[in-house]
């Protein structure tokens, strides 16, 4: 027979990266927690889906449709990043190196898991692209064979108008050590060098 106390372990350890040991950590925690913080928590875990909705134009986790980046007319309208969820974008934000548009597809193509060549985000980014005033799409997609994939093709779909189509570089981390390196990362970092 289980209790709450194992019902909570249980729900907090199917969180991604979140094993039992620290689901049982969790669930301590707020044991000894208080009212005021546990009262909060609750309800902000309540309000989380009946709050948060997609952007209508870039597809991102946002409060207010549509989100604040894409009404933020000081953002660069000419650049748009093209990312595969939505928490790719608050990542590259934290970089505070980029300040165009966001694009979230939502998922990548992968035939083997049943994912075709049909993700209803790429013709909503091609439309987008279409209807004037993007410059340049980024591509910043994990260079994984889904990834690689998707990048292909969106570069081949959007082949067709005149927008410059770009990928983030890929290689070596900083601080990395080649001796760990696999040989895709090199080949990569050998293809993306740069003037020193």
């Amino acid at each position: 027979m289980t209790n709450i106390l194992d019902e909570l372990i249980d729900s907090f350890s199917r969180l991604p990266g979140v094993g039992k040991k620290s689901a049982r950590r969790i669930v301590n925690f707020l044991l000894r927690a208080d009212n005021v913080y546990m009262r909060r928590f609750s309800s902000q875990i309540a309000a989380l889906q009946e709050r948060i909705r997609f952007c209508s134009v870039c597809g991102a986790y946002t409060e207010e449709d549509p989100c604040p980046i894409c009404s933020n007319s000081l953002r660069n309208q000419s650049l748009l990043c093209v990312v595969t969820q939505s928490q790719d974008v608050q990542t590259i934000e934290e970089s505070h190196e980029y300040y165009g548009l966001f694009h979230v597809l939502g998922g990548l193509i992968a035939p083997l898991e049943g994912i075709g060549l049909h993700i209803p985000s790429i013709d909503t980014l091609v439309a987008r692209v279409k209807n004037g005033g993007i410059r340049e799409v980024i591509l910043a997609i994990n260079p994984t064979v889904e990834g690689d994939t998707t990048a292909l093709y969106i570069q081949q779909a959007l082949s067709v108008t005149d927008v410059a189509v770009t990928r983030l570089a890929s290689g070596m981390p900083v601080g990395g050590d080649l001796e760990y390196a696999d040989r895709l990362t090199l080949a990569r970092s050998f293809r993306g060098r740069t003037t020193f």
